[in-house]
């Protein structure tokens, strides 16, 4: 009897030693949000191991798609999201109205108004008599939500210009894709353009930008990298390599010599025909992709603090805080 307690328990101990052994061997899932692509890549990683080395052995994606960033915060604070690519809204809605105080910003995507890159256009029909931002007092605007950071930019300009957003205008709220369609069909007065909408051959015949994002708040952070210091605390390699081959993949996009291939991608993820794409995608009509990874917490600061005096944002919050820049510091490095 004591020498079949003993088998059995070395046999259990060996089952739990190779569980472990197989789990550690195991590629880590990488659950990541996402929203639109191109401007988010994560979801169209090419699967070539020249370009993205160690995608399948230390990690794999999970690409989860959402609505919009705000929906990242409950799905962070519930665990099913490993990385939210929030924008400068979400994320100070997430720090200090929904306290996800252990949020650290670990590498950046897209940034709007970069250096003549492509920025948001505050968009009016042609024959309606709006040539300047007082015109809109009496006039209903269409927002994709309250909050958002095409919202907060618009609200920031109509202020600058002694208006009360919140008694002299009436808001609409729909998706982006309807927004030319309302604008047209004069259901609303303004709406909030973006890439690939704004390159409508209808809509630019029939309407005009009045004003765009940079006009309103300069460079914006749209879409930045986060995660939750616990997760990166324990997977600070996997997350290394991933970042690593982030900046392999982001580079290999924006190189001329592989934009047919990179457009090809992109078109079959879309479903869409490569004409439609062409024109805009990778190029200076498109968001800017900062090719270090690297966040400016000087932009993002502003960006939040407009957030704040806006009265969206509970407390003041200090960037420097929850930004952690050495990993893709780290990766960046490797490419050297």
């Amino acid at each position: 009897m004591h020498q079949m307690k003993f088998a059995v328990a070395t046999l259990v101990a060996l089952l739990v030693a190779f569980a472990a052994e197989f789990a550690a061997a195991e590629p880590l899932k990488l659950r990541i949000g996402w929203i639109v692509v191109p401007a988010e890549i994560t979801p169209i990683f090419p699967t070539d191991p020249k370009i993205a080395k160690h995608v399948g052995e230390s990690y794999v994606i999970d690409s989860l798609r959402f609505q919009g960033s705000s929906l990242y915060i409950q799905a962070l604070a519930a665990g099913e999201l490993d990385i939210a690519p929030f924008g400068y809204s979400s994320f100070g809605l997430a720090v200090a109205n929904a306290d996800l105080k252990d949020l650290k910003i670990i590498a950046n995507e897209d940034r709007d108004g970069h250096d003549g890159y492509f920025t948001t256009q505050y968009m009016v029909r042609n024959n309606s008599g709006i040539d300047k931002i007082e015109n809109l007092k009496g006039k209903v605007i269409a927002t994709n939500a309250v909050g958002s950071i095409s919202d907060m930019a618009f609200r920031i300009m109509v202020r600058g210009h002694h208006l009360d957003d919140a008694k002299d205008m009436s808001f609409v709220e729909a998706s982006l894709p309807n927004m030319n369609a309302l604008l047209l069909e004069k259901k609303v007065d303004l709406i909030p353009g973006v890439v690939p909408f704004t390159l409508d051959l209808t809509l630019r015949k029939e309407a005009h930008s009045l004003f765009t994002g940079v006009d309103a708040m300069g460079p914006t952070e749209i879409a930045f990298m986060t995660a939750r210091q616990s997760f990166l605390s324990t997977h600070h390699a996997a997350m290394v390599d991933f970042l690593e081959d982030y900046l392999r993949v982001l580079h290999w996009y924006e190189d001329p010599a592989n934009r047919p291939a990179a457009l090809q991608i992109v078109a079959n993820f879309m479903k869409l025909p490569v004409d439609k794409i062409s024109s805009w995608a990778f190029t200076k009509e498109d968001y800017y992709r900062p090719p270090d990874g690297r966040i400016s917490s000087a932009i993002l600061q502003k960006n939040l603090d407009m957030q704040q005096g806006l009265g969206f944002l509970k407390t003041p919050i200090d960037v420097k805080s929850y930004v952690d820049m050495s990993y893709v510091d780290e990766a960046a490095k490797r490419l050297k």
